[in-house]
């Protein structure tokens, strides 16, 4: 089995397009991860190789869950793991593509930008190298590169410097394909993916990168046993409310939650489905809600906000982030289901960013722009903290059996959520 880590010194370096590339190349065998919290790249993975992609967070989980996790999950020829930021960054929390690939013992293959250097490169090189003597970096692919001399000059001195580490070749600057949009990838470029994909691959070596690898006596032992707390069937029926608008579900989640209740359905708000009657609890996802192009999508949805309201009547709701938001009265001038009475504004600055524990200890993280008014703040619970029982202000709301929170979370290791009871 072919596994690789694709890494780089920071964000936008060349990960998402070397790891596009990939995933297309090998999409016939291919398994795609992501290190750490993110809901976008998985589903441009799916979107480029058909297949699911598996958040692997080790922050939210512990070194034998994610070793498990990623067993479970790794049983085709290839596996590709997209790093998070730079090779080291998050670390301070215990999750990084070092301490991911590290942990699953899976060499890491580092885009190093060359735009403007040469020998500079092979210093930047050394000091990953020598960061953390335990480091999982194998092998490197240039970006940014004008010409096959400015390559062969990083090269070489990369060769000299760095006994052991494989140049596997370059990509070049300003891709043709890419010339045409200051977007870049997203997830409207699928008609491009083949050619991006061809282009980013031209100068490298894929013989040479199929051989990357780890020592074998450094290979990961998945649990034999299942390092999370038994899973006891609840005969009730969920609905989650997933589609364009809230669109953000660990496929891991949704996979757990169909292995605890008796029956799962899908509910598209954008189609304005009903919410089925014999459901016992709603999950809403996260994704957006509050921008006007997302707005646009369910202010008419009222087939499904009318089933929604009825069901919160007598029956339990969990919603996460945009789907809070949905419960509430209104997000400044776009009016919402009301389910909860608390309003929310949007500002143009990020209100929370990154990972947080709330009071009972659960580990999750949370990326919004909306903030509560005043008087919401005050009818809120459950203090979202960046470390544990440190300050913050609240990031949960609740009335009867209906909860709704900005943290998002992984529920396999998580089973006494509210979502379960």
């Amino acid at each position: 089995m072919l596994n690789l880590c694709i890494s780089a010194t920071a964000s936008n370096q060349g990960k998402t397009i070397l790891t596009t590339a990939l995933l297309w190349h090998f999409r016939e065998s291919v398994q795609p991860f992501k290190v750490g919290p993110d809901f976008i790249d998985p589903q441009f993975h799916k979107q480029v190789c058909v297949t699911d992609s598996v958040n692997l967070d080790s922050f939210i989980m512990n070194e034998e869950q994610l070793s498990w996790l990623y067993g479970h999950y790794a049983n085709k020829e290839v596996a590709i793991l997209e790093g998070v930021m730079g090779f080291y960054d998050g670390e301070n929390k215990g999750c990084s593509a070092y301490s991911v690939s590290k942990l699953l013992n899976i060499p890491t293959i580092l885009v190093l930008d060359g735009g403007g250097s040469y020998i500079t490169i092979s210093a930047v090189l050394k000091g990953l190298l020598e960061y953390k003597s335990d480091n999982t970096i194998k092998a490197i692919v240039l970006n940014n590169l004008s010409s096959k001399m400015h390559y062969e000059l990083i090269k070489n001195q990369i060769e000299t410097d760095h006994k052991g580490i494989e140049v596997l070749g370059w990509i070049q600057k300003k891709l043709p394909t890419l010339s045409d949009t200051h977007l870049g990838l997203n997830l409207k470029d699928l008609n491009k993916i083949e050619q991006i994909s061809k282009e980013v691959l031209e100068h490298i070596d894929l013989e040479k990168l199929r051989r990357v690898r780890l020592p074998s006596h450094h290979q990961n032992q998945t649990p034999s046993t299942y390092p999370f707390p038994p899973i006891k069937k609840i005969e009730k029926k969920l609905a989650i409310v997933n589609d364009e608008n809230f669109s953000f579900l660990y496929h891991d989640n949704l996979n757990f939650l169909k292995e605890l209740f008796k029956e799962v359905v899908m509910v598209d708000s954008t189609k304005d489905e009903f919410i089925p009657n014999d459901c016992d609890i709603v999950y809403i996802c996260g994704g957006y809600v509050e921008t006007d192009e997302a707005y646009r999508r369910v202010k008419n949805s009222n087939k499904f906000k009318n089933s929604l309201i009825e069901h919160a009547q007598t029956k339990a709701i969990y919603a996460e982030c945009a789907g809070l938001l949905y419960l509430s009265n209104a997000i400044d001038e776009k009016k919402m289901s009301g389910i909860l009475n608390i309003d929310f504004t949007l500002d143009r600055r990020f209100n929370r960013l990154g990972y947080y524990y709330n009071e009972q200890g659960v580990k999750g993280h949370a990326f919004h722009y909306t903030k509560p008014t005043p008087k919401s703040l005050k009818r809120g619970f459950n203090t979202l903290s960046k470390t544990p029982n440190g300050k913050g202000d609240v990031g949960s709301w609740a009335k009867g059996k209906v909860v709704g929170t900005y943290l998002h979370t992984m529920f396999r290791a998580n089973y006494n959520l509210t979502i379960a009871s």
